[in-house]
């Protein structure tokens, strides 16, 4: 059966934060993934679906249930890894990137996959039923009312997408496999809040509102309607502009890797974080991950302060201490404000 045409991802109207941390985890999952919160109707399942479509084909083992990378020894499951030490060729197939949802209600084994002791304990071999990260591995996974979920399922969702890995171990058995996804979590922050140390887990957070603005509203219904009439049509509309926007993304997936960042930016970065009262070491971390990946979109090998600039909202927005969601504007002149005053309260102290 024929899919049916996405709504094309440039094709959204507004939201340009949302577009852009989920463009950049589609650049570089290291990112660990972002959290979109605001109400119902603003185009988040919307956007995952689009950016999916957006991405290039890639490649995988024909057949495997985790999709492995036939290019990359170090991203095969065991099976793969185990025909690639016999000598074997592995077939390849090209595949779209796929959008995995995760059932409100899913289970840890459901989530993680399930080991048959009774198999390994009769025949001394492990035999493993793929769970959800299985399935989302190498994709995006996406989790609707993630503050609804579980705090361990929470948990474990985050460790993965930090690691790149899952191990599932039962009674001294183990069995781990590769799992690496765009991690995209969303939520109406009015049914529940997440705990802080989940909050802090994702690298990066988007609060995102419906748009006020008449012009914009209006072609926004413009655009839904065309769509709903022909779907093919109005998505052939928007072909040059998505083409552009996958070879981009595809551009800076690869100069990200070699994307340079001075001592001067990483000062930069720490003082801001000190001066937001921003706790742990993570959002530096973030900050720096963000800004190197903002770089490499903009097809720069070097980090500038306007990179970091442009990121300090969605990597610290859910990491202040005080009035952590307020509507703060993060320009260059209100982060340099507030770099001068934590400066000026340092020589003050000192004196």
């Amino acid at each position: 059966m024929k899919r049916r045409q996405v709504f094309p991802f440039s094709a959204i109207v507004g939201q340009d934060k949302m577009k852009l941390g989920l463009v950049l985890n589609a650049i570089n999952p290291k990112l660990s993934g972002v959290l979109i919160r605001g109400e119902k109707g603003t185009a988040k399942s919307t956007a995952v679906r689009a950016l999916a479509a957006l991405l290039p084909e890639i490649e995988v083992v024909d057949g495997c249930p985790f999709r492995c990378n036939p290019r990359s020894k170090s991203q095969l499951c065991p099976d793969c890894r185990e025909r690639v030490d016999r000598g074997e060729e592995l077939p390849v197939a090209l595949e779209k990137m796929r959008v995995v949802d995760l059932p409100i209600n899913a289970t840890e084994d459901r989530v993680v996959g399930t080991l048959d002791l009774e198999h390994a304990i009769q025949k001394g071999e492990k035999r493993f039923e793929p769970g959800v990260l299985a399935e989302a591995n190498r994709g995006i996974l996406y989790v609707d009312e993630v503050n609804l979920l579980d705090d361990h399922i929470v948990d474990v969702l985050l460790d993965s997408a930090a690691m790149g890995v899952n191990t599932v171990e039962r009674e001294g058995v183990s069995y781990t496999h590769p799992a690496e996804f765009i991690l995209v979590g969303t939520m109406n922050p009015e049914e529940g809040e997440l705990r802080p140390q989940l909050l802090d887990r994702f690298g990066l957070c988007v609060q995102i509102t419906g748009i006020n603005d008449q012009q914009q509203r209006v072609e926004i219904v413009r655009r839904w309607a065309a769509y709903e009439d022909d779907p093919v049509a109005f998505g052939q509309q928007f072909d040059g502009s998505e083409r552009k926007l996958a070879q981009r993304i595809v551009a800076a997936k690869d100069l990200v890797g070699r994307t340079t960042i001075g001592d001067d930016i990483l000062m930069r970065i720490a003082n801001i974080s000190i001066a937001l009262g921003v706790d742990g070491h993570r959002s530096d971390l973030v900050m720096m991950k963000a800004a190197k990946t903002i770089a490499a979109y903009n097809g720069r090998p070097e980090v500038r302060t306007d990179d970091v600039d442009s990121c300090v909202d969605l990597a610290l927005a859910h990491r202040m201490r005080r009035r952590p969601f307020e509507d703060i504007v993060f320009d260059g002149k209100s982060i340099e404000a507030i770099i001068n005053d934590r400066i000026s309260k340092q020589a003050q102290a000192r004196y």
